[in-house]
């Protein structure tokens, strides 16, 4: 299968990327009997840029997969994708809570 690498779009959005040096701040959660610690990036006006998650079980596949996804969700949010819509798209069970690790750690960054 050959993938078609077309040049951008001229209406496609920049990545804001973030300063060497920005607030932050550290949250350690626990679902599904598993803890996790999250790192929220910040830019100078206050909105969440990136997003850093890993699992106890360090180099486990769990680890990796929280990792990969929570790239996913910051480069989103550089390109601009609102926090909500991310979290919105996200699966979540019959209650309306989080079903995976990464929407429970966009849920702990909402206001």
């Amino acid at each position: 299968m050959e993938i078609d690498q077309a040049a951008p779009k001229p209406n496609a959005r920049q990545r804001e990327r973030h300063l060497n040096r920005r607030a932050s701040e550290t949250l350690a959660y626990e679902l599904g009997g598993t803890s996790f610690t999250m790192t929220i990036g910040f830019y100078p006006d206050g909105r969440v840029g990136e997003v850093f998650l890993n699992a106890d079980r360090a180099n486990s596949l769990l680890d990796f997969l929280m990792s990969d996804a929570a790239i996913l969700a910051s480069l989103a949010l550089q390109y601009g994708a609102p926090l909500d819509e991310i979290r919105h798209a996200l699966k979540r069970d019959i209650r309306g809570t989080a079903a995976s690790p990464i929407g429970a750690a966009l849920d702990r960054i909402a206001p």
